[in-house]
């Protein structure tokens, strides 16, 4: 038989050669064999590592008798009996996870026999893979790794022509009609709430897509929606999914694009969202959920920023760790910063936010409403080795895997009105643009959005969420599709609240840093964007620009270069009385009116810089003798409206209403300070 010493000192060892059958030292790092024979699909056992060891030093544990069996499927709150000989009562077995699903597991023994153990899981056991170690009071040595899934019925059987299969249960009853899917094909559970699917196993696991009126568990912020798939491709899979009832009909959820959480040290990024972003958010989340209402947040992408994942020890562990702070639970999208660039090709550098964050494209419900978040970024990258990225290269595209996907999904649901909200990181259009005032026809960003646009046509409401590019525009297609490009809580980056900036946090195109909010009630659709450290009242920013004027003297005076008029907008003094208002969210619908002692003024829609960012970022970084970084310099915006007052010290009275029939006011007392601070 085997015999296993667990010794905690190594001897030197004597000139002997041992092979299987004599003693084997086991360390810290070495796995040793583990029978764990409840409901296996195989008694293969793992090899056993020899090492030498110096056999009159027999100090430590004696085991015999012990193998592993890579996969092992037990029902919730199963007892497992484990093989060997040589465990004592007090012995401890942990299962620490090694695909980021679950946590770490201490089990004590159950019962102690001659020739096993027995140890029940607990009902919170999440399926996973485990590595499984043995402590005995101070000390621990490794026993080896197990693939473990907790199934609902072992009793399904196989169907010739699949590979996985599962029951969606909710109260230890399966729920009829809920979609699975491993990301290219798609199917409903029966009237008992089992599914059969075959897949090739590619994308590494399987998703359901949540019901309306369910929820899922969660792993701390992160939903789990989805299974790890680990055996290959010819053994079949059990994989069930459970559902906890709740009512979502009403909720709310938050849009949250790009964090770019990176741990620079020189912008304080990570301490910017934990003081600010963090609590903002929270302090949103709890204001809804006081009155009752579910909420939930849902990312648009570039949560990292993957050239600091090694530099700076930032990368999506950390993230989702951080995301755990977040009192709700955290859809996730995936965006270009989010890939690992020391791959080569778009599926293998997707791998890591599989890994740590699970699919990079899948669907699910909330209330009445369909969601689908889609990886619109073909992060084509080139070049990389181990050791150095690659050329980080970027298709804008959905690739042909994924919107074969879509349209199955999409073909699951049979009523059209069902309102379709779609979240993917790069924006569907690029940025309106104007002709005499009015909005020019839109362009498409995305080199296959013709094919996209095809794929939601037969619904009557699909709103498109996006991120990227750090501000805030709509583009409304046709009668049934509107895009939403969502600023970034990053803001430009974190930079403008970095110390010896402006100490505020304004997006490219003027918008305060911060997210979109989304109310849904049954199949009725409302928003509104929420600027960070803001009520939800604060939509528009007015300038007197009689005083604007962005000075090197004043915002930048340590600059010592030559090119302050290649990047500030506003340097010349000016008199000519206008009024510029930034309204973040404007869309079609919504109606900006400027008024002068009772009389309305002409207004006029234009594409224009908005000096508060000029000032923060441009002026600021060129402060610091740093060149501006060409994607964070300021873009000119079609949500600005100008009108030109009678004289300097007129009082104008704005009023701003969006489409829902708020309404937004400011008497603006003329001359109106500019400043870093101003509202």
């Amino acid at each position: 038989m085997n015999v296993i010493n667990l010794n905690y000192k190594r001897m030197k060892p004597k000139n002997k050669n041992y092979n299987r059958r004599d003693f084997i030292w086991v360390s810290a790092v070495t796995g040793i064999g583990l029978s764990l024979n409840l409901y296996s699909c195989t008694k293969e056992a793992k090899p056993i590592i020899d090492h030498e060891q110096d056999e009159d030093d027999i100090t430590g544990i004696r085991l015999a008798d012990v193998s592993i069996d890579p996969y092992i499927d037990i029902e919730k709150g199963g007892s497992l009996d484990i093989e060997g000989k040589g465990f004592d009562k007090n012995d401890q077995i942990i299962f620490r996870s090694l695909n980021g699903i679950g946590e770490e597991y201490t089990l004590n023994i159950q019962s102690l026999m001659e020739t096993y153990i027995q140890i029940v899981l607990p009902a919170a056991f999440l399926s996973g893979k485990y590595r499984v170690t043995i402590k005995r009071g101070q000390h621990t040595a490794i026993v080896g790794d197990t693939s473990l899934d907790i199934v609902f019925n072992r009793n399904i059987p196989d169907r010739e022509g699949t590979n996985l299969k599962g029951v969606v249960y909710s109260g230890g009853v399966g729920v009829a009609n809920v979609v699975v899917s491993d990301g290219y094909n798609v199917v409903k559970t029966d009237e008992n709430g089992v599914y059969y699917l075959w897949s090739p196993k590619e994308n590494g696991y399987i998703f359901v897509s949540i019901p309306g009126n369910y929820e899922v568990n969660n792993d701390g912020s992160l939903p789990l929606f989805f299974n790890k798939l680990t055996r290959p491709m010819r053994v079949t899979e059990t994989k069930d999914f459970e559902l906890t009832p709740v009512n979502n009909d009403k909720h709310i959820v938050l849009a949250l694009g790009d964090m770019h959480l990176a741990n620079r040290q020189e912008n304080g990024d990570i301490a910017q969202f934990q003081e600010m972003a963090l609590k903002d958010i929270n302090e949103t989340i709890q204001a809804y959920q006081s009155s009752g209402t579910k909420v939930y947040a849902l990312t648009l992408g570039d949560q990292t920023w993957e050239t600091f994942w090694r530099s700076n020890n930032y990368g999506l562990p950390e993230y989702r760790a951080q995301m755990d702070a977040i009192n709700a639970p955290v859809f996730n999208t995936i965006g270009n910063h989010d890939h690992n660039p020391y791959v080569d090709g778009d599926w293998a550098t997707a791998d890591k936010y599989r890994e740590i964050l699970g699919p990079n494209y899948y669907s699910f419900n909330i209330g009445r409403v369909h969601y689908v978040v889609l990886d619109n970024v073909e992060y084509a990258n080139s070049g990389a080795t181990p050791n150095s990225m690659g050329n980080r290269h970027v298709n804008e595209t959905i690739v042909a895997d994924q919107m074969n996907w879509l349209r199955k999904d999409l073909a699951m649901i049979e009523d059209k009105s069902t309102p379709i909200v779609i979240a993917m990181h790069i924006p569907l259009h690029q940025r309106p643009s104007l002709s005499g005032g009015q909005e020019n026809p839109p362009k498409y960003a995305l080199t296959n959005a013709e094919d996209f646009v095809a794929a939601v046509s037969g619904f009557s409401k699909v709103h498109v969420i996006t991120g990227h590019i750090h501000t805030n525009y709509t583009v409304e297609n046709s009668s049934n599709l509107m895009e939403h490009n969502t600023g970034a809580v990053c803001a430009t980056w974190w930079w403008t609240g970095a110390v010896g900036y402006a100490g505020n946090h304004v997006c490219k195109d003027g918008s305060p840093g911060g997210y979109g909010v989304w109310e849904m009630d049954n199949k009725d659709v409302a928003w509104y964007y929420k600027g960070i450290g803001y009520n939800r009242n604060y939509q528009f920013r007015a300038y007197d620009l009689n005083e604007v004027h962005i000075t090197q003297e004043e915002y930048a005076p340590d600059y010592r270069g030559d090119e302050w008029n290649t990047y500030s907008k506003f340097v010349d003094k000016r008199s000519d009385n206008v009024v510029l208002v930034n309204v973040w969210s404007y869309d079609s619908k919504w109606k900006v009116e400027m008024i002068e002692n009772g009389v309305p003024l002409p207004v006029t829609r234009v594409n224009a810089y908005d000096p508060l960012h000029n000032a923060s970022y441009n002026a600021r970084r060129l402060n610091a003798n740093e060149t501006p970084a060409t994607s964070f310099v300021s873009t000119p915006t079609t949500h600005m409206f100008r009108a030109v007052a009678s004289g300097p010290t007129t009082t104008v009275e704005i009023r701003v209403t969006d489409r829902f029939g708020n309404v937004y006011t400011e008497t603006m007392v003329r001359p109106k300070a500019f400043g870093y601070l101003m509202h």
